[in-house]
């Protein structure tokens, strides 16, 4: 922190316009067990069921609001999660596919829920928090500060096991406050029901990410606090997602303007 800065010193951001409760589905991300595609190969009558719905859509669903809210038309008015086989359930598992960002973005995924939580003194690494907090923090806030809705990876698990791939998250970043050093987020959770989806956020402090990499500050474990309905589990880190906007009006039965 800046020695000439003084104490208490806040300040905040939010894209203009966006709040979870008005912006974002009115359904969570519960879904039935489905096959997210299905792959029909020559000779074969029936297609081939790939992947589960019932473990998530949350990365198509952050990509599909950052998309309603760029174009500026409403989200459907939907309560209950689309069935395969609608033009939104198609229109989600695409943003879904395209939030995984093949093959960087698994990869960024399984790099960090394989890191440490705190330096590697073999390699020089950085815990994975620290990484968050000093690589992938400015490139979310350049989004806010914007005006850009920003997505973001959430690493939940400490695993080698790729099976456990999806345990991590995906939510939107939308507004921070920053008093000092310490930075809270507010986030769309597409697992958090409507009534209580402008409440969500997760918290961390800089001056972890400052600390050496020495004996003593540097071997702390990053602290990151949430409210993300992701079972109790921790969030050990977390990265920007690289976002491509795609239109949803073909999805949409009817295309509303929004109002900002």
């Amino acid at each position: 922190m800046d020695r000439d800065r003084p104490q208490g010193w806040v300040v905040r951001s939010a894209v203009p316009g966006f709040l979870p409760a008005s912006g974002a589905f009115r359904f969570t991300n519960s879904f039935d067990a489905q096959p997210l595609l299905a792959l029909r190969l020559p000779g074969m009558p029936l297609g081939i069921g790939i992947g589960d719905a019932s473990r998530g859509l949350c990365g198509g669903m952050i990509f599909a609001v950052r998309d309603l809210f760029e174009v500026d038309v409403a989200v459907p008015s939907d309560v209950e999660p689309p069935q395969r086989g609608t033009p939104l359930y198609g229109y989600l598992v695409r943003r879904l596919l395209a939030s995984f960002d093949l093959p960087r973005g698994v990869a960024r995924y399984y790099g960090l829920m394989r890191g440490a939580d705190t330096p590697g003194s073999a390699l020089g690494r950085l815990g994975v928090g620290r990484r968050s907090l000093a690589d992938e923090w400015p490139r979310i806030r350049l989004d806010l500060d914007s005006g850009r809705l920003a997505p973001i990876g959430v690493i939940t698990v400490h695993s080698a096991d790729p099976l456990q791939l999806g345990l991590n998250h995906q939510v939107l970043a939308y507004a921070y406050t920053q008093v000092d050093t310490a930075v809270t987020l507010r986030v769309y959770d597409p697992n958090t029901p409507l009534e209580r989806a402008d409440d969500v956020t997760m918290s961390f402090d800089l001056a972890d990410a400052g600390s050496g990499s020495g004996a003593g500050g540097g071997a702390q474990v990053v602290r990151i606090t949430h409210s993300i309905a992701i079972g109790g589990r921790p969030v050990r880190a977390f990265f920007h997602s690289r976002y491509r906007r795609a239109d949803p009006r073909p999805a949409l039965p009817a295309h509303p303007v929004g109002i900002r």
